[in-house]
């Protein structure tokens, strides 16, 4: 079942992301990308944002990555992601993962050549797969 998780994350490219504000949870749809292993997730955010300042203060995030539109509602499947984030701060690592943003998005590149954009990446700790409306798999990576 872990494989098909993993191919769900990197069949898609956008996601929710949520992120907490003290004890409130803040959602925002997110443009990403992985690694090769799907073990890790990327994304851009200005460093002025909500998102951000959260990020900052608590790095513990969900995403959830869903295929509604490949089979009727009642058998959609639907992915909960759970990690931790953190800036992305080495500059060949920077680099790589701007080119694999802009590889699959290739509509982000003037937003990724502000100054004020900071890289993520979400280090996955567990999958929660839901298949249909009762048929739930869960995998943890650590």
């Amino acid at each position: 079942m872990l494989v098909e998780m993993k191919q769900l994350v990197q069949e898609k490219n956008i996601c929710v992301l949520a992120t907490i504000e003290g004890n409130k949870p803040y959602c925002s749809l997110m443009a990403y990308a992985t690694n090769e292993d799907c073990t890790e997730i990327y994304m851009a955010t200005h460093r002025s944002t909500k998102k951000f300042r959260n990020l900052t203060d608590n790095p513990a995030v969900s995403l959830m990555i869903d295929a509604r539109e490949e089979a009727p509602r009642s058998h959609a499947r639907a992915l909960t992601v759970e990690g931790s984030c953190a800036r992305i701060e080495d500059g060949f690592q920077k680099q790589l993962v701007r080119n694999r943003l802009l590889s699959i998005h290739p509509h982000l590149k003037e937003f990724l050549s502000h100054g004020e954009i900071e890289l993520i990446c979400v280090r996955i700790r567990s999958f929660l797969l839901l298949k249909g409306l009762a048929d739930a798999y869960h995998a943890i990576l650590e």
